[in-house]
């Protein structure tokens, strides 16, 4: 990728949906693999990665495969294999967690340094660069003044061996910094950093303080809303990103289709207001639909960190989807409910989701069975009779006045389960003589070109108007392509008839000439050579927030001069209280707490202190510390016994070998 092509990069839970996201158009998308990827339930075998591949690179479109979990030392070499076979099938780039990767003997595949690897600073992103990755996936919680500082740091952006910033444009985001997260792991031995999250931060909590006054009771303090750039791309672009990244592989296929629809949408205004930028793939899309991000799941949006902080971030009332409003309740029956929309433009349908809040502030759906217009309600909307799929007395707090949100259109979902987007190259059309013999010459906007010639002689047409239309039309008959004639440029010294299964001849044969030449002409990123000698790493001490899983990893760190390197925390050496989380998002300063807050209110000042808070969810006691020079948040607990037990069992049942700084228990 060229240092001013800008990038959209779109998830794909499958093959099928990868297709679709370049369809829509994504400039590249990443998939998981057979294993070893960030989201367990996420994977796909080869075969079917080398089907996505073959259509993204028609457009000359690029796959990402995440390999983005860390490993104990017995995967290293299963993990070694993959990458082999998925080089072999065409597979673009690698984005890894790993650091122990970079020590196997890998293919000459391109390295994309995932969000798991914790990118905040400019050195960290700099010393990434320097040891071969290029491609770098920046912190969620950057500021638009902290991007820049990284992009800075990188050098000058069309400099051999300079590495692409990425960042998140869209989606759910993790409260922890990415790779700092090990929550999951100390309560149900379920480890983030190997694909496996339990979200324990989509959990509703009580706040406490020191002396057990209540702050906040059952809210969901941990949960974000979800992540919505739309409106920051130019500024994103002015700070040095160049691959803008959805996140969702978990997500359905009208998620995808709909998501990347909207962002190649404002890429495109965008590219066409900057002739120094260009999209990074080629063709150009059109679509069924409007794109809508609210049509899909999301938990309202933010924009996060990149304008700085905000307090409005946290989705703390459900971490489910609240939907738009749609209208109110105005009566209900014992088995039925009717509700008067606002807008006469809203129509419902059967299966739509509806949802309210009940007087407790939690969030109740509501499913429909059959919907019946009434007429037009009293406020210039329509009034429908609504018929539930579950029986009116589960609906709590359901009522008169209460205001219905929609959270999921059938009509919608139906129109993005059809055929909803074409993707077609530009292509000129050239027909010339060559002696008696024809020759078509198609140029796509590229600039790659394929020939065909057809022998003559040929006969004198009988209509010649005729004639040169049905030719013309013959010629860019080109619907079972990705190509579109936009320019038929027919120079004939006589009007020759031609039948029509020779000119279909003849246009079958140049585009596979030009296809050919597409596929010669694609480039295939190549692995960065890492600067010799290995350059430092930015410091010399490393904890378990490190993620140090293999012996591997641990004399790549060695090699790069840190000197003291502690095992990751799944290997079970910080059993005492730690830091579960590291987090940008304040618990205080979302509840109005903050000393920062305070300082120049009168009366206040001094008085609030950032003295720690208890999070209590039926069992489970966390401890948030807040650091406030860098303000940050530690969610601070510790592992749980069961866990320990399980893992030692599991290594007495099935050799288990990973990085330890002393022998495991189980053997001492």
């Amino acid at each position: 990728m060229l240092p001013h092509q800008i990038e959209l990069l779109s998830p794909a839970r499958d093959a099928d949906i990868g297709i679709e996201a370049v369809n829509h158009g994504a400039d590249a998308v990443y998939i998981g693999g057979p294993g070893f990827g960030a989201r367990a339930n996420a994977a796909n075998p080869v075969s079917e990665i080398e089907r996505l591949v073959r259509h993204a690179h028609r457009y000359h479109a690029r796959v990402f495969v995440t390999l983005n979990t860390i490993l104990r030392d017995d995967e290293l070499e299963p993990a070694r294999r993959l990458v082999h076979a998925l080089y072999d099938i065409g597979v673009d780039a690698l984005i890894v967690q790993d650091m122990g990767l970079l020590e196997l003997d890998l293919p000459p595949i391109q390295l994309h340094a995932s969000t798991q690897c914790d990118i905040r600073t400019p050195e960290k992103a700099r010393f990434l660069q320097d040891v071969g990755f290029s491609q770098i996936v920046l912190a969620r919680e950057l500021t638009l003044p902290q991007i820049a500082a990284v992009d800075a740091a990188l050098g000058p952006r069309d400099a051999p061996g300079r590495a692409v910033l990425e960042f998140f444009i869209h989606g759910a985001l993790c409260v922890a910094y990415s790779g700092q997260c090990y929550i999951s792991h100390a309560h149900t031995g379920r480890s983030a950093n190997r694909g496996d999250c339990s979200q324990a931060c989509r959990l509703p909590y009580e706040v406490r303080d020191l002396q057990g006054r209540i702050l906040a009771h059952d809210k969901h303090v941990l949960s974000m809303k979800d992540n919505n750039q739309s409106a920051n791309l130019r500024a994103l672009i002015d700070a040095g990103v160049r691959s803008f990244k959805i996140e969702g592989r978990y997500k359905d296929m009208g998620y995808v289709k709909n998501i990347t629809a909207h962002y190649r949408r404002l890429l495109d205004e965008i590219l066409a207001e900057r002739p120094d930028l260009a999209p990074s793939s080629s063709g150009r899309c059109t679509y069924t639909f409007t794109p809508d991000p609210q049509q899909n799941f999301n938990r309202d949006f933010t924009d996060y960190f990149v304008n700085g902080r905000q307090i409005d971030i946290g989705a703390f009332d459900s971490p489910k989807n609240p939907g738009q409003p749609i209208g109110w309740v105005v009566r209900t029956a014992a088995d039925h409910l009717e509700i008067e929309t606002n807008d006469p433009a809203i129509e419902l349908a059967n299966g739509d989701g509806l949802c309210y809040l009940d007087l407790q502030n939690h969030l109740v759906g509501l499913q429909t069975n059959r919907v019946e217009r009434l007429g037009p309600g009293s406020d210039g909307g329509t009034r429908w009779r609504i018929h539930p799929k579950d029986p009116m007395g589960s609906f709590k707090d359901l009522r008169r006045g209460t205001t219905v949100n929609r959270n999921r259109s059938m009509a919608w979902v139906r129109l993005l389960e059809r055929p909803s987007a074409e993707r077609r190259i530009a292509l000129w059309v050239q027909l010339r003589t060559d002696g008696d013999a024809l020759r078509l010459t198609l140029t796509d906007a590229d600039g790659h070109s394929g020939d065909a010639t057809l022998p003559g002689p040929f006969e004198t047409a009988r209509d010649p108007l005729a004639n040169e239309a049905t030719l013309r039309e013959g010629l860019t008959r080109l619907g079972d392509t990705i190509f579109e004639a936009v320019s038929v440029d027919v120079a004939l010294p006589a009007p020759w008839f031609v039948p029509a299964s020779r000119v279909n001849a003849l246009r079958r044969e140049a585009v596979a000439a030009l296809m050919a030449a597409r596929e010669a002409a694609r480039p295939r990123p190549t692995r960065a050579k890492a600067v010799e000698p290995p350059v430092p790493y930015p410091d010399d001490v490393l904890t378990y927030l490190g993620n140090v899983y293999n012996h591997k990893a641990r004399d790549f760190y060695a090699r790069h001069g840190v000197r003291v390197i502690e095992a990751a925390y799944e290997s079970h050496e910080a059993l005492g209280d730690v830091s579960l989380m590291i987090t940008k998002h304040c618990v205080r300063y979302s509840l109005s707490l903050c000393p920062k807050q305070a300082k120049g209110v009168t009366g206040v000042q001094g008085t609030i202190r950032a003295e720690p808070l208890v999070l209590i969810h039926g069992d489970e006691r966390l401890t948030l510390r807040f650091d406030c020079k860098p303000c940050e948040m530690h969610v601070v607990g510790r592992i749980k016994r069961h866990v320990v037990r399980d893992t030692e069992r599991q290594a007495r049942e099935v050799p288990l070998r990973f990085y330890r700084t002393r022998p495991s228990p189980a053997n001492a």
